[in-house]
């Protein structure tokens, strides 16, 4: 073999082609191994494969009929098999050498029995401990003691730039392994679908099985769960989602010990800022959270906050749009007291509330909405309503004999029509409502494919608008 000097070597090749050839090099070098992260905890790292027989009307879910862009990742889709039996596979991981795993409650939800298969092999029958839909967290437990567990870390120091790898079963694939790095951290989807996650965003290749799956840093320290894809068609696209491993823990715990979570609530309906309302507003820039329901008695109108108050910080955290503030309220425990900060009158006020809890039934409401009536509770629109306050009453220019307020959509059905939380019901066909318990009973006859006629009134002015019955609220 011949040695050439790098003269020679640069005369024979060709400085700029050299320059590359170093430079490549150089980044090879640079770049992070892998697999001792991965020897050592991939075998914490588990399949979940959950079955359970849906009701006679759950006929399964048609992939094209899933509009949301942003999907949760099982796959496949549970279809129904076996005469009505439908299978959803995941993955998960082991957080306690007694047994305990973390998966996502989409997972196992709606199923009725839960296996885990380990890396060496063995399935083992899963008990589900816990579930919560709103951080899409469930606890399951094994009979089994011994068992290698992950490193859990600490989501509060993750950055954007920082490498990730994810392990997980995409398509059934156990124990694949995928890396990327942290896009952005603190997303917020703002609707009711787990409006209280501040979503850890990557690059991270992920796709249907990889759902429950644990993200890693570089420490081999657990930061997140994946939970989400940003897709239209139902593939990576290069855009994930991993809930934070700081708020999973925390639910996890909960779970454990009182079988539900608690979550803050302060009671205000709320809506992003732009820029006509800034102005309008005098607010130096557009953000914050602009408050368009107060809940009569809850913490925030115990506080003193108002119709049109702008919520520009809470507990000392910045409020740039209003997508921030369910994550902050919701992982408050509740009779915690913090300040608020809020734009009124061309003001900044400091305003002490003290934070209250979420009903257990709140289902899909917003974060700190009113009390109304759960959607289950004899409404098969899946439209959650509530009464109408004094003072809204008065803003609306509404008599005390008309109107409910819409204050979350259950179902999927609702949330793809016209209505919008905040809108006020006024009619259901051509009968009027004026209590939650009214509009509860004049949809209760509906079956699923009537058409139900609503007279909705959003600001000044008034419409209809028509809905279908839904067969189920995953519809």
């Amino acid at each position: 073999m011949t040695i050439m000097r790098s003269g020679t070597l640069s005369r024979w090749i060709g400085a700029p082609l050299l320059t590359l050839l170093l430079a490549a090099s150089a980044t090879a070098a640079d770049l992070p191994d892998f697999t001792g992260l991965v020897e050592k905890y991939g075998p914490a790292v588990v399949n979940v494969q959950a079955t359970g027989n849906p009701d006679a009307q759950d006929q399964g879910i048609d992939q094209q009929e899933v509009p949301e862009i942003f999907r949760r990742f099982f796959g496949p889709m549970p279809q129904p098999r076996d005469r009505g039996t439908r299978v959803s596979m995941g993955s998960g991981f082991i957080i306690s050498a007694d047994g305990y795993v973390l998966t996502n409650n989409h997972v196992v939800d709606g199923t009725d029995h839960v296996t885990v298969r380990l890396s060496d092999r063995r399935v083992l029958d899963a008990k589900v401990v816990g579930k919560d839909a709103q951080y899409d967290i469930a606890l399951l437990k094994l009979d089994a003691k011994d068992l290698p567990v992950v490193n859990v870390g600490d989501s509060k120091g993750v950055k954007a730039g920082q490498w990730v790898v994810a392990i997980g079963s995409p398509f059934g694939f156990d124990h694949s392994v995928t890396a990327g790095i942290v896009s952005a951290v603190g997303r917020s989807f703002g609707g009711a679908d787990q409006q209280y996650v501040p979503f850890i965003q990557t690059d991270v290749p992920i796709n249907r099985g990889n759902s429950g799956g644990p993200l890693f840093n570089l420490n081999g320290q657990v930061i997140g769960i994946n939970s989400q894809i940003f897709s239209n068609t139902g593939g990576f696209m290069g855009v994930s989602f991993a809930i934070p491993i700081d708020i999973a823990m925390n639910a996890a715990e909960q779970l454990k010990t009182t079988g539900r979570v608690s979550r803050g609530m302060i009671g205000v309906q709320i809506q992003n800022v732009d820029r006509e309302q800034a102005k309008a507003l005098g607010l130096p820039r557009i953000g914050g959270a602009l408050v368009n329901q107060v809940t009569a008695g809850g913490a925030a109108d115990k506080a003193g906050v108002q119709l049109g108050d702008v919520i520009l910080a809470f507990a000392g955290h910045d409020i740039a749009s209003s997508a921030d503030l369910p994550p902050l309220v919701g992982s408050t425990k509740p009779g915690s007291k913090v300040d608020l900060s809020v734009w009124r009158d061309g003001k900044t006020l400091t305003l002490p509330v003290t934070v209250g809890a979420q009903p257990a039934d709140m289902g899909a409401q917003v974060a700190g909405g009113g009390g109304g009536a759960a959607a289950a509770a004899g409404n098969p629109l899946g439209i959650v309503v509530d009464e109408l306050s004094p003072d809204q009453r008065k803003q609306l220019g509404i008599n005390r004999d008309e109107g409910v307020v819409v204050t979350g959509l259950a179902s999927a059905t609702a949330r793809r029509s016209a209505l919008a939380p905040g809108d006020v019901i006024l009619m259901v066909g051509r009968k009027p409502v004026k209590s939650v318990a009214e509009f509860n009973a004049a949809v209760k006859g509906a079956k699923p494919g009537d058409a139900v006629m609503l007279l909705v009134r959003r600001n000044d002015q008034t419409q209809f608008i028509a809905l279908t019955v839904p067969k189920s609220a995953a519809e």
